[in-house]
């Protein structure tokens, strides 16, 4: 009896109906994401983006910046020192002041904000 239910998630998952209803919500998400980031930011490296993968679909705070900048911005950040490059490959020391995280995908999703801490860059 088991075996004959083990599909039946992913018959459901892929049905029209649930996959529309999907689209919506990640669409309504991802604009509450993207008017709570704009808010937040003077220019802008972090984006909201939606990506798909076979049957489900993700709400993504990407920042093509890399170090961690996305995550520092969803969660907070301590302040720390970190070594930077510039465009010329040259090295220099630069603070990370500590930053309150802003909870985008957290606020847009309705979903706890359970992080603990702040996200130490290193």
């Amino acid at each position: 009896m088991v075996f004959l239910y083990a599909n039946t998630p992913r018959v459901l998952s892929r049905h029209r109906d649930v996959q529309d209803e999907l689209e919506r919500v990640v669409f309504e998400i991802a604009v509450k994401a993207e008017e709570i980031l704009v808010q937040h930011r003077a220019d802008g490296d972090s984006s909201i983006e939606v990506e798909e993968g076979d049957v489900d679909k993700y709400v993504v705070l990407s920042d093509e910046r890399g170090q961690k900048a996305a995550l520092s911005i969803e969660y907070g950040r301590s302040a720390s020192v970190v070594v930077r490059e510039d465009r010329h490959g040259n090295k220099f020391l630069a603070t990370a002041p500590e930053m309150d995280g802003l909870y985008v995908l957290a606020t847009a999703s309705g979903l706890p904000k359970r992080r603990k801490g702040k996200v130490k860059l290193d």
